[in-house]
């Protein structure tokens, strides 16, 4: 079996096209999802916050006992969870993923930018 880890907004637009994106990107099998009302806000602005904690947690369980391969941090347009502009959602999510590459140096960490066509865009 073959994992990677997708934090992604709760939003069920963004729900399949990022898991279609990363099995074929990576070639897995399963994809771990890590869902909340706009996560990237919290990777990039609130690390210390109860909701970062609990993602963390969570991705702890995703590499460890599933062995995922990498992990993706997603962000998109027209976010009920983080309703700010996308050029300012997609600044957080460059902060998010460095957060998460600092936390997990030797895992592979990619961004994800959801479109308003709900294409997905590696950042």
């Amino acid at each position: 079996m073959s994992f990677y880890t997708a934090i992604n907004c709760m939003d069920g637009r963004v729900q399949l096209p990022v898991i279609d994106y990363l099995k074929d990107r990576f070639k897995v099998e399963y994809i771990d999802s890590i869902t909340d009302a706009g996560p990237v806000l919290y990777l990039a602005e609130k690390t210390d916050s109860e909701q970062t904690k609990s993602i963390l947690q969570r991705i702890d369980i995703s590499i460890n006992n599933h062995k995922s391969t990498g992990v993706a941090i997603v962000a998109h347009h027209d976010c009920a969870g983080n309703p700010l502009d996308d050029q300012t959602q997609m600044g957080q999510l460059q902060l998010a993923a460095n957060f998460l590459l600092s936390r997990y140096p030797n895992v592979e960490i990619i961004g994800l930018w959801v479109d308003s066509n709900w294409s997905v865009t590696e950042i």
